[in-house]
């Protein structure tokens, strides 16, 4: 049952279709409203809200353009809460060394990322391994959320040498074109590792999910031309929104 209707604000610059629209969203987030629920018909809830009907018609054209609300004509009709559209999962091939961003582009979905750390640490025993230096030597973390459509889908920590400048470059895009680009460091190969994790507290809240929620972790090395280390990555992936594949040849014998 949709609750109390908000005494919308005159005067801020959002329309008041739109502060109808974040009410109804809100009410449906908060389970006031769940999937079937029939809202009240137009001419009470306009006067509850104290509204033209013709706004209100505004604020429910927008949620069902969105797939949020599904409007059925007739007596028997009105406006019913719809079930939510499970978001499909993208592919990510690791056959090759494409980025993130880069595969996203082939998804037409557009690649984000959200900066949660970019600082010059000491390095961890298994980065410094990874990147052939001593644990404790100086690296540079970058951790970010991965978003694709502006949904949370992969959660990055990686660790890179000590390169001079390269926190102070926008890390919001491909680091690994950043890599090619300024350093003349591009990847071309990894050695990956994918293991079944769950998240923790702190990453699920990153992740948009629930703490205990299954992910897909990818450790991975990447070495540019002649086999320098340039990245050692720890990847976490929410299985709902992407399938990880490997594509592999097939040998005949004899």
């Amino acid at each position: 049952m949709v609750g109390t209707p908000p005494e919308l604000e005159r005067g801020t610059g959002v329309p008041a279709h739109v502060q109808i629209e974040r009410w109804l969203l809100a009410s449906i987030a908060a389970g006031e409203l769940a999937p079937g629920d029939r809202l009240p018909g137009e001419r009470a809830l306009a006067g509850r809200l104290g509204v033209s009907r013709m706004t209100l018609r505004q604020a429910l054209a927008s949620l069902e353009r969105d797939g949020v609300l599904l409007r059925v004509p007739g007596r028997s009709g009105g406006a019913f809460v719809a079930e939510p559209r499970p978001e499909p999962r993208i592919d990510c091939d690791l056959t090759g060394l494409a980025g993130f961003t880069e595969q996203m582009r082939r998804a037409h979905l557009r690649a984000e990322a959200r900066i949660l750390r970019a600082a010059t640490v000491p390095a961890p025993a298994a980065a410094g391994r990874a990147l052939g230096l001593s644990t404790g030597s100086p690296v540079h973390e970058v951790a970010r959320v991965r978003s694709a459509g502006r949904s949370p889908v992969a959660l990055e920590r990686s660790y890179f040498p000590a390169l001079p400048g390269l926190l102070d470059q926008d890390l919001t895009g491909s680091l690994y074109a950043l890599l090619a680009t300024r350093y003349g460091l591009e990847p071309r190969t990894a050695v990956e590792h994918l293991d079944p994790v769950i998240a923790q507290p702190a990453e699920a809240a990153e992740l948009g999910i629930a703490p205990g929620t299954p992910l897909m972790l990818i450790e991975r090395t990447a070495y540019a031309a002649g086999g320098t280390p340039v990245e050692y990555a720890l990847d976490l992936f929410r299985p709902d929104r992407v399938r990880i594949s490997v594509r592999s040849g097939v040998t005949e014998t004899a």
